[in-house]
C-alpha cells in the first residue's frame, strides 16, 4: 500500500473586499509563491466596518479601527495566518485612524515591507475643467478630501479653497467627483491607489513639499504585512521578500506619528528620502509638518540620519518628533486636544 503525499502546508492572507486591497494583498501572494513555491497559498477576504458604511463620516465612527479589528481577530484566533493592508495613516477631524495603527495588538507585529509605490499625495481635477494645478484652481472652489492633514495643510497653503468631506472607494471618489450636479472641482488622492489600479490618467499633478506645500501620510505608498509574534516562520519568509529601505522609511515614520500622539491625533505630514551625505554615505531624510487645523499655525523640520537598523529608524523618529515639538508642534497639539475637549469628542486614538 503506498504511503499519501504528504499534504502541502497552506498560508491563509486575509484582507479586505475591496478591488485595491485585493490587488494589494496579490503583489504580497505572488512574491511568496514565487519565494516558496513548498507552500499553498489562500486568500479570505471580507468586508469590514470602514467598508461597509461610506455615507457617515469617519470621525462619527465609534471605532477608531475600522479596517483591521476584525481581520486581527481572526488572525489571533488562528483562522488567517498573515494580513495585507496599506500602512497609510489618515488623520480625521476627531481622531487618526488606519488600516494599520501605530500600536497594534500585543499578539501581532508588522512584519518588513514590500517596495514602497510612489508615496506623494495626487490632485484630481474634475473631467471637463481646465487647470493643471493646485495653484491654478479658483479661489471659493471645493477640495473634497476626509483627511485633516490635507485639510490643514490646505488651509495653510490655500486658503481662498473650501474642502468638503468626501468617503469611499476610489471608484466611488472619481465618480462623486465627475457627477454632473458634483460640488467639488477636485479631489486629492494617494498617488499609490491610483498607480495600482492603472487610474495614472486621471492624475493631474503629483503634489510634494517643493511644487505645492504638501506632505503625505505616514506610511503611504506602503504596504503593511502583519502577523502574529510567534509565527517565526512567516517572519523568515517575510524577511526574504521585503525590501530593507521602505521597511526603515515607515518604521522611522510610524515611530514619530507614535511619539506625537499622545492622546491626540496629530494632522502630521511626512516626506522621507533616502540621501548621500557628504561622505557619499547613506541617511534617511526626513521632512515632517504637523499644522493647526486652521493653517495659521505650524511646525516643520527636515532632519537626516544614519538609519541602519529598525531600531535605529524607530530612535530617527523620536528624534524628529523631538525637533517637531522644540519647534511648536507641543502647542499646536495641545490646542487641537483642548478644543475636542471642549467640544465633548474623544481624543482618544
Amino acid at each position: 500500500m503506498s504511503t499519501p503525499a504528504p499534504t502541502k502546508k497552506t498560508i491563509t492572507i486575509g484582507t479586505r473586499k475591496s478591488k485595491l486591497a485585493l490587488l494589494q494583498t496579490n503583489l504580497v501572494l505572488d512574491a511568496l509563491k514565487k519565494e516558496f513555491p513548498q507552500y499553498e497559498y489562500k486568500v479570505f477576504s471580507k468586508e469590514t466596518a470602514g467598508d461597509l458604511n461610506t455615507t457617515i463620516a469617519l470621525r462619527d465612527f465609534t471605532t477608531k479601527n475600522l479596517w483591521t479589528e476584525e481581520l486581527e481577530e481572526l488572525m489571533i484566533a488562528g483562522q488567517v495566518d498573515v494580513i495585507v493592508h496599506s500602512l497609510k495613516v489618515l488623520t480625521t477631524t476627531s481622531w487618526k485612524l488606519s488600516d494599520v495603527p501605530t500600536v497594534l495588538p500585543p499578539s501581532c507585529k508588522l512584519g518588513p515591507s514590500m517596495p514602497r509605490e510612489d508615496s506623494r499625495d495626487v490632485l484630481v481635477v474634475k473631467q471637463g475643467l481646465p487647470y493643471k494645478s493646485l495653484s491654478e484652481i479658483p479661489a471659493g472652489s471645493v477640495v473634497g478630501t476626509s483627511s485633516i492633514r490635507r485639510t490643514a495643510q490646505l488651509a495653510r497653503k490655500y486658503p481662498h479653497l473650501k474642502v468638503q468631506d468626501v468617503r469611499g472607494n476610489i471608484g466611488t471618489r472619481l465618480s462623486r467627483l465627475d457627477a454632473e450636479d458634483s460640488p467639488y472641482a477636485c479631489i486629492i488622492l494617494a498617488a499609490a491607489g491610483l498607480l495600482r489600479l492603472d487610474l495614472e490618467d486621471r492624475i493631474t499633478q503629483y503634489l510634494d513639499s517643493k511644487n505645492s506645500g504638501m506632505l503625505y501620510a505616514v506610511g503611504q505608498g506602503a504596504l503593511g504585512i502583519e502577523i502574529r509574534k510567534e509565527d517565526t516562520v512567516l517572519q523568515d519568509m517575510l524577511d526574504r521578500i521585503g525590501h530593507q529601505d521602505t521597511t526603515f522609511s515607515v518604521l522611522a515614520e510610524r515611530s514619530l506619528l507614535r511619539t506625537l500622539e499622545g492622546g491626540c491625533s496629530a494632522p502630521l505630514g511626512v516626506e522621507t528620502e533616502w540621501v548621500q551625505n557628504s561622505q557619499g554615505a547613506k541617511q534617511l531624510r526626513m521632512r515632517s509638518v504637523v499644522v493647526s487645523v486652521d493653517g495659521k499655525e505650524c511646525a516643520q523640520v527636515e532632519l537626516d540620519a544614519d538609519v541602519t537598523s529598525a531600531e535605529s529608524a524607530e530612535a530617527f523618529g523620536i528624534t524628529v518628533a523631538k525637533a517637531l515639538v522644540a519647534d511648536g508642534a507641543g502647542d499646536i497639539l495641545e490646542a487641537i486636544q483642548q478644543n475636542k475637549a471642549k467640544e465633548g469628542v474623544s481624543t482618544a486614538v
